[in-house]
């Protein structure tokens, strides 16, 4: 694995201050129950998981999402994807809430040479509705060197529930990186090495219970779970 750094692992939004510490999750709060991954980019037994005590923070380390281009490279190395599987449970009411994406990889690419990381998050349950971030990265004399690179994401959920039990939702966040060139003689690698993915409720608002005639939703309606637009950044640089 490129470049792996512990300290890369916390989530944008807790900068360097610890993960939550909590004896049991927020029952008012998303949390996560589960998940799975699936992609020749993360075969099973090469991926890594930790999740925080308040089940609102997981982070994945990847052993073998990476992908290759250049001479004595084959097709099957350019492009590599991953699928990331999270069960999360959501209380009752109206929530909403930020998913924060973290990755953090290693680009070498020569003159010539095109990276490109593309991020597709939708729920199982309304799948034809996605939000996809997409960076190309181009090949200079500098990242035929090697570079450590960030990726962040930012996704607004919202869920109108109306169990007062709570509901589950699948998120599936689908990444896949590739690497295509110009010059038959130029080399590169990208790879993705950890992926971090919080969930953050926004203060700015109210959780409030869902009831009939509220007018969040129809009477007696099914549960609601949605996504919104992403807003992302990327960086270069060993911090």
């Amino acid at each position: 694995m490129h470049a792996k750094v512990a300290a890369l692992l916390l989530p944008v939004l807790a900068a360097a201050n610890p993960l939550p510490q909590a004896s049991k999750p927020d029952p008012a709060q998303i949390t996560i129950v589960d998940t799975s991954y699936s992609g020749n980019g993360c075969p099973q037994g090469s991926v890594s998981t930790t999740t925080s005590q308040d089940k609102t923070v997981i982070t994945y380390g990847f052993d073998k999402f990476q992908t290759y281009i250049g001479p004595g490279t084959s097709p099957s190395d350019k492009s590599k994807n991953c699928a990331l599987h999270l069960n999360l449970r959501y209380p009752g009411g109206f929530q909403y809430a930020v998913v924060d994406a973290t990755y953090h990889g290693f680009a070498r690419l020569d003159p010539g040479v095109t990276g490109t990381f593309l991020t597709t998050y939708f729920f199982s349950q309304d799948a034809s509705k996605t939000s996809t971030t997409r960076y190309s990265i181009k090949g200079t004399e500098k990242l035929a060197l090697g570079e450590v690179y960030t990726k962040t994401d930012q996704v607004e959920t919202t869920a109108t529930v109306w169990s007062p039990c709570g509901t589950n939702g699948i998120l599936n966040i689908n990444n896949r990186i590739s690497l295509t060139s110009t010059d038959s003689k130029a080399s590169g690698e990208l790879s993705n090495d950890d992926a971090t993915v919080a969930f953050t409720q926004q203060l700015h608002v109210a959780w409030r219970p869902c009831t009939p005639g509220s007018g969040n939703g129809s009477v007696g309606g099914g549960d609601v779970v949605g996504i919104g637009q992403p807003s992302s950044d990327v960086e270069f640089g060993s911090n």
